[in-house]
């Protein structure tokens, strides 16, 4: 790729430093939705080898923990005369002045892209790191006060994506982005080997990488996942996770066990347990039951409610909803769209009759840019977040005073029910992310225990009054859910009371 000299803004003479503190010691990501990846392609690709292509887009941060992510939005295509194509290619002045006028107007970052007649993530030529760092990163810096990100697709739909940060005197810094994920009815991850090396062959995976092949399993292994609530749910699919050769997980919970827990809480084995966080017992039970040959857990003893565990679910790939409270849900149905991290939730509802066992459903399903929501789905309801934000749901007098069969006080639950919907979940999961045409993750599953039988529904869509679609690749820009949580405060009271 060439480029010509451009008349735009200079060098960054206002530089955000906050941004640039932002990502000290942090890894980089990118991320854009199915549509949004499909219309560059088709843009960037059409020639086929013999064609380089360029191209502008919007992107918004995304801030976790230890994880700086663009989201990617909004393309900019070019027209006839804004790029010259000679096999390589070369955009015009005219043509960066308006992508720069439009990120500054919209406060938005501004991204590169351009096509490679490789396959795989692509590399840069000398040409590429001219064009980025001394033509295009400064004056990207100085009109959006964001770093420029570049991206290019190699001829096979790979991305490959950097950061060009802000190093003082006119100088920028190139941070290669340890994937580029696109969130949709599938979850792609292209990832950069050099960062997140892909897993090594174990004859203990021969089984597993004959089901989902060998492509499937080196996805799938080096996704970093999230598992929020770890209940008798959680906990099954931190196992099965585990066995499956995952190698990163991120454990978000705020209890510890109690002594009610312990016939249906896998990992736990007596009642020495008792009074344990529930992020340990899972990172132990990880730890023995895992099939890589290291795994990395980070434990997050917080509500996914409170900013820690909400920031730690941006630093995943793919999150575990295994909550059955409405703000979690909420505040994960979120997450699922304005920050492209695909959300597999599942939930039991057990019923009754004059006191007596009557029957029991279980559903799991995924959520993500393109498919039905959570709310849609009728998983939460927003007026039942706000009974819980205001503090009602932790307060027994409000509680008592529902009636018996109302939903938010359907927990009941027991051991068979729960390993059942992980084993659900996780196949939800494997259907994301192994890249196989016989799975399909956009489907809802509902498994009735009488009279036995599993149904599944791919027709679900977002009501018209749903506005969940104007928050896709949005960040934390739009509004943010975080704030107290009753339960959790509670359950740090009562542990130390304990100590």
């Amino acid at each position: 790729m060439n480029t010509r000299k451009n008349n735009a803004a200079a060098d960054a003479a206002a530089v955000d430093w906050s941004v640039v503190e932002a990502v000290q010691g942090r890894r980089f990501s990118a991320a854009m939705s199915e549509d949004v990846d499909r219309q560059l392609l088709e843009h960037l690709l059409q020639w086929g080898d013999d064609q380089e292509d360029l191209t502008f887009a919007l992107w918004t941060p995304s801030i976790g923990n230890d994880r700086f992510s663009a989201l990617v939005h909004t393309p900019i295509l070019p027209g006839v005369r804004d790029r010259n194509l000679h096999g390589n290619v070369a955009f015009a002045p005219e043509y960066l002045d308006r992508a720069l006028a439009q990120a500054a107007r919209e406060g938005k970052g501004l991204a590169f892209l351009h096509s490679h007649p490789g396959p795989g993530w692509q590399d840069m030529s000398r040409d590429d790191i001219v064009a980025e760092q001394q033509r295009l990163a400064g004056c990207v810096a100085g009109m959006t006060d964001l770093p420029l990100l570049g991206l290019t697709c190699g001829i096979d739909g790979t991305w490959s994506a950097r950061f060009w940060f802000y190093a003082g005197a006119k100088r920028y810094e190139r941070r290669w982005c340890e994937s580029v994920r696109v969130a949709g009815r599938r979850l792609k991850c292209d990832f950069n080997d050099a960062v997140v090396r892909p897993p090594e062959f174990r004859e203990l995976f021969k089984r597993t990488r004959t089901v989902w092949g060998d492509e499937g399993h080196k996805q799938i292994a080096r996704l970093r996942v999230g598992i929020v609530g770890l209940g008798s749910v959680g906990m099954a699919v931190a196992e099965g996770l585990a066995r499956s050769g995952i190698e990163r997980f991120v454990l978000v919970d705020f209890d510890e066990v109690q002594r009610h827990n312990l016939d249906r809480l896998q990992g736990t084995s007596n009642s020495a347990d008792v009074r344990r966080l529930k992020v340990d017992v899972a990172s132990e039970l990880i730890e023995r039951s895992a099939t890589a040959r290291a795994v990395e857990v980070r434990k997050v003893p917080h509500s996914v409610v409170e900013e820690a565990g909400y920031r730690a679910t941006l630093d995943c790939d793919v999150v575990f909803s295994c909550v059955d409270r409405p703000r979690a849900r909420q505040i994960l149905n979120h997450v699922a769209y304005a920050h492209l991290i695909p959300v597999v939730d599942g939930g039991i509802a057990v019923r009754f009759r004059g006191g007596k066992f009557r029957g029991a459903e279980w559903q799991a399903q995924t959520v993500a840019p393109g498919l039905a929501c959570l709310e849609c789905l009728e998983v939460f309801q927003s007026g039942d977040a706000d009974t819980e934000r205001n503090g009602l749901l932790d307060d027994p007098n409000y509680m008592q005073g529902l009636a018996a069969d109302h939903r938010l006080k359907s927990n009941e639950n027991v051991y068979p029910f729960s390993t059942n919907l992980a084993s659900m979940e996780v196949m939800q999961f494997i259907a994301l992310a192994a890249g196989l045409p016989q799975f399909d993750a956009g489907r809802v599953q509902r498994f009735y225990l009488v009279p036995g039988i599993m149904e599944s529904n791919d027709s679900h869509a977002c009501k018209p009054s749903c506005d969940i679609s104007n928050l896709v690749a949005t960040g934390d820009t739009a509004f943010l859910l975080t704030g107290f949580d009753h339960a959790a405060t509670r359950a740090r009271t009562r542990q130390s009371a304990k100590t």
